[in-house]
């Protein structure tokens, strides 16, 4: 099948319709400009739809039990094994990722469909003691009923299914709005191969629109208990003050991650690869990156910054299909253009130009490689969220400064600390704000593991307790 011929579609309990909206969403692959496909946008009405829909699908997919739903799952890992080199075709035609990049993808998404698996069939009942003679508790976890997942544009097949896979695992239906710059990679798709595998219709529904047709109405429609959203920071909070005003769970994850930090015993070619992966290739749109900010003892200031300059200079910006390709096209030439301008604007203002890449030309939707050193403590490129393949290289004097500069953002939700001493690398990731760090690690989350969050986000508890005997009251 033509996945963007055939998928540009809305898909509402098992069906594939079209929209009722009056202009379509224009699907372009951002390298070549070509047109992919037309999608005419879902109203109200299609989310109206959606959201009964997953309803009325909710109690017998949650009663199928957790092997029926990892049976699912598991056919979904062997349908992207047999079809790999058609899905990453299509993801690079979508994202503009690198062949090896998007092959990358669907080896973690692989990963996340069988931890979800996993998920699924876990006891569900937890019977804690009690301190009351003849009781027995009985602690249940429930599926929280109707999810509503908003997803991005940068890995927009994996983003999905790191917040569908472990929903349908534990028994929910979800409504799933993709990024609209990425429809089929990041929401028909994932439904389709679903759908293959024998998902009962109307246990996912996906919705391709925009907010300035639909406003917030899935934020604020009454049926979904959870909102899952992953995407900026700005848009999270946005979206949990709706939630919060209808007293819906709100699961975030947002903003890129924390800082790279490079110590003073750190193996510095290595940590100079780590950070060249980690901020450059995937054109730096990879969410889960740390933010831009690469932090560099004083000590290996030079050396890190020669190694590091040396590599970005040398990646390959290009057609994403060309095997040679790091750096592909952003996701549409107007995100190049305002990544280009910030990195202007920067300059202007006393940043240094090492690598001066995107600083000195845009081609369309390509951007090379740019790094900065030198930046005033002031400037507001520090402070900005980056999805461009961009680093600014900031020396630090010290393991205080070192934590005091990355705390001088809110895109902290992860990180990376290079150092050959494991113990000095766990005690300053310790001191660190935000969620993972890697030492000696890149800081991209690239271990799609589904556990714990994903039961608090996705399962309520129900308290039952059974009295053997004869009760005594006291009085």
């Amino acid at each position: 099948m033509s996945y963007f011929a055939d998928l540009a579609l809305q898909h509402v309990d098992g069906v594939w319709r079209q929209g009722s909206g009056a202009w379509d969403i224009i699907d372009f692959d951002p390298y070549s400009g070509e047109k992919l496909a037309s999608v005419t946008v879902a109203t109200e009405s299609e989310i109206d739809d959606a959201f009964a829909a997953a309803e009325r699908a909710r109690p017998a997919w949650a009663a199928a039990g957790g092997h029926a739903r990892r049976e699912v799952l598991e056919r979904v890992v062997r349908l992207i094994e047999e079809r790999g080199t058609a899905l990453a075709g299509a993801l690079t035609a979508e994202t503009g990722t690198t062949r090896s990049r998007a092959e990358y993808e669907l080896r973690l998404a692989r990963e996340c469909l069988r931890d979800a698996g996993a998920l699924a069939v876990e006891p569900s009942v937890h019977m804690p003691p009690s301190p009351v003679e003849g009781k027995e508790n009985h602690v249940l976890r429930e599926p929280a009923g109707v999810v509503c997942a908003i997803t991005p544009f940068h890995h927009p097949f994996l983003r999905a299914l790191a917040t569908v896979a472990p929903a349908l695992a534990l028994g929910n239906t979800v409504v799933l709005k993709p990024h609209q710059s990425t429809p089929v990679a990041g929401g028909t798709l994932l439904a389709h191969l679903l759908e293959e595998a024998g998902l009962p219709g109307g246990v996912l529904n996906v919705v391709i629109t925009d907010i300035a047709e639909i406003g917030d109405a899935l934020l604020a429609h009454p049926t979904p208990g959870v909102i899952a959203y992953a995407g900026s920071e700005r848009t999270g909070r946005e979206v949990a003050a709706v939630a919060a005003g209808h007293f819906k769970r709100c699961v975030l994850d947002v903003s890129g991650g924390g800082p790279f930090i490079v110590l003073d015993d750190a193996d510095v070619r290595r940590a100079a690869e780590a950070a060249c992966f980690s901020r450059l290739v995937h054109q730096g749109q990879g969410g889960g990156a740390p933010a831009s900010r690469v932090l560099v003892d004083r000590a290996v200031e030079r050396e890190f910054t020669e190694a590091f300059t040396a590599l970005a200079s040398a990646l390959v910006t290009g057609d994403p299909r060309d095997p040679a390709t790091r750096v592909g096209p952003l996701v549409s030439p107007a995100q190049a253009e305002s990544t280009a301008g910030l990195l202007r604007q920067a300059v202007a203002g006393g940043a240094v130009a090492l690598v001066p890449g995107g600083t000195e030309e845009v081609d369309g939707a390509l951007l090379r490689p740019t790094v900065l050193g030198e930046l005033p403590e002031d400037a507001a490129l520090l402070h900005q969220e980056v999805h461009g393949p961009v680093a600014l290289v900031l020396p630090f004097k010290d393991e205080d400064e070192a934590v005091r500069l990355a705390s001088r953002t809110p895109y902290g939700s992860g990180g990376a600390v290079h150092t050959r001493d494991l113990s000095r690398g766990l005690a300053l990731a310790h001191r660190l704000e935000g969620g993972a760090v890697q030492i000696n690690g890149t800081g991209v989350p690239d271990e799609p593991l589904v556990g714990r969050g994903a039961l608090e986000a996705f399962t309520k508890v129900r308290w039952l307790s059974v009295q053997h005997g004869r009760s005594v009251f006291p009085f």
